[in-house]
């Protein structure tokens, strides 16, 4: 299978996961916004796929999850398809021009800059574009990284060891 079809069809996957998944997390009360179980497919597939096809995952993800499963609410929907475009593009551009030779430390410090740089433009977006009212710096700080530890643990965990086992195997 040509290099192009198998990211179509592993971004394809991973935005079918990012629909799924949540439905098991949602089980749980808040458990989306303390697991992040969207988040994981996104972020896999911008180290796996690369920055567009990660791009992609992220804006359709969400959008597609909505439009058939009502998560994420309506409301959110914008703010959670830019985070997660930021998720796709960042960790595909990172895991092309971060060059270490040993593969786990680029994963862990591509996965890294995206987490952040998803969370700081989401907090831009609240502040700024969506006005949000009464979004503070106690507010951002709480819901981007206290609320939702335990998915940003789940993340760092998981999603480098998923992405090693994928290069090796679908080469």
């Amino acid at each position: 299978m040509k290099s192009t079809t198998k990211k179509l069809v592993s971004c394809a996957l991973c935005i079918a996961l990012g629909v799924l998944l949540p439905m098991a997390f949602h089980v749980i009360p808040n458990g989306g916004s303390v697991f992040l179980p969207m988040h994981i497919p996104v972020l896999i597939c911008g180290l796996f796929c690369g920055a567009p096809y990660g791009l992609a995952c992220g804006i359709i993800t969400p959008f597609f999850s909505s439009m058939t499963t009502g998560m994420p609410p309506a409301m959110i929907l914008p703010q959670m398809m830019i985070e997660l475009a930021v998720y796709g593009l960042v960790t595909g551009l990172c895991e092309k021009h971060i060059n270490f030779k040993n593969e786990m430390p680029k994963l862990y410090i591509s996965l890294i800059i995206a987490m952040l740089a998803g969370r700081i433009v989401n907090g831009l977006i609240n502040t700024f574009v969506l006005s949000t009212q009464g979004y503070t710096l106690s507010v951002f700080m709480t819901a981007s990284f206290i609320t939702c530890l335990p998915g940003i643990i789940i993340q760092l965990i998981i999603v480098p060891i998923l992405v090693r086992i994928l290069n090796k195997t679908v080469a």
